[in-house]
């Protein structure tokens, strides 16, 4: 059985994939949803200060190596262009902003790449984890609901 919650914990650091498969795995390991639930969101937020504090640096650092220095260059553009049209749109609801955009569970909308922004943007440190923490949360308790059947048997009464 820790076998299975540390196999959860360990999915969920995984970029792109993070507790939004981590979830789904657990409930199909036969884990009890809540465990699970928090265990994910443990492993999902582990990196996420990591991130925020050396991301930047490295892909700054990168910027003018030989081989790597086209690929981080263009992580850094794309990173402040993003930042830059998010901001525009979110204006003082930038927090708000942030935690919605980690709080879908779709691909590349997760704690990695709202980390990543955040850093960019240079949102500052707290309220950058608290924003990704709120998105996290948010994320785990849609796949949550998803992996339990709850938006099946909503589909099925409602149409």
């Amino acid at each position: 059985m820790l076998q299975k919650y540390m196999t959860v914990f360990f999915i969920s650091m995984v970029p792109l994939i993070e507790l939004r498969g981590a979830i789904p795995y657990a409930t199909v390991m036969g884990l009890p949803l809540f465990q699970s639930y928090i265990v994910a969101i443990l492993g999902n937020m582990l990196p996420v200060p990591i991130i925020y504090l050396f991301a930047r640096k490295v892909l700054e650092w990168g910027a003018d190596k030989p081989v790597i220095g086209g690929f981080f260059s263009w992580c850094l553009e794309k990173g402040k262009r993003g930042g830059e049209k998010l901001q525009a749109k979110a204006g003082q609801g930038l927090f708000i902003a942030l935690l919605l955009f980690v709080g879908v569970p779709l691909p590349g909308t997760g704690a990695w790449t709202g980390t990543l922004a955040a850093s960019l943007l240079d949102i500052d440190f707290k309220s950058s984890i608290l924003a990704v923490m709120g998105g996290v949360l948010v994320a785990g308790a849609i796949m949550g609901l998803a992996s339990a059947g709850v938006f099946g048997a909503l589909q099925s009464v409602i149409f």
